[in-house]
């Protein structure tokens, strides 16, 4: 197959190499060169929770607890939802997310607290790495509502 697509591929190949000199990832193999350039497969919730800033919410808050118990119940795929619905990216930064990325540098994930209808889906803001959450009144509710949000609510810019 490559054979088929070799002009293309070296074309690719030499404006990569522009971008980060041959020299500087030769010492790399497929997998180690996959991992910096995509982030860590896998998501850890603990870093997460230690790296989240919460606002009109408390850590020991019911929802937050709720929050938390819900997003460890996901499998990796759910996992990864999540944190393209609230971040735009499913990776997690090769740092981990104490090196989250927001609109303005570093900033980490934030849980804000919706006032409004416990009948509306959890939102987010992506530029700034935020999940809006409604103040469920139980974890089925909590737990429903986001995953209805991350696999139905998952396609805007952070406007959901």
């Amino acid at each position: 197959m490559t054979s088929a697509i070799r002009t293309q591929l070296d074309a690719f190949l030499d404006g990569f190499y522009e971008i980060i000199p041959k020299r500087l990832i030769s010492i790399f193999n497929e997998q180690e060169l996959e991992l910096l350039i995509s982030g860590l497969p896998n998501i850890d919730i603990d870093d997460l929770k230690m790296n989240t800033e919460y606002h009109k919410y408390q850590a020991n808050s019911l929802q937050i607890q709720w929050f938390w118990r819900a997003l460890r119940s996901f499998d990796q795929a759910d996992r990864a939802k999540f944190l393209q619905f609230v971040t735009g990216t499913s990776k997690v930064p090769l740092q981990g997310f104490g090196a989250l990325e927001g609109m303005n540098g570093t900033q980490k994930f934030q849980i804000h607290r919706d006032d409004r209808s416990t009948d509306r889906l959890p939102s987010a803001h992506t530029c700034f790495n935020q999940l809006d959450l409604p103040a469920y009144e139980t974890y089925d509710k909590l737990r429903t509502m986001l995953l209805k949000a991350i696999h139905e609510c998952s396609e805007g810019f952070g406007f959901a």
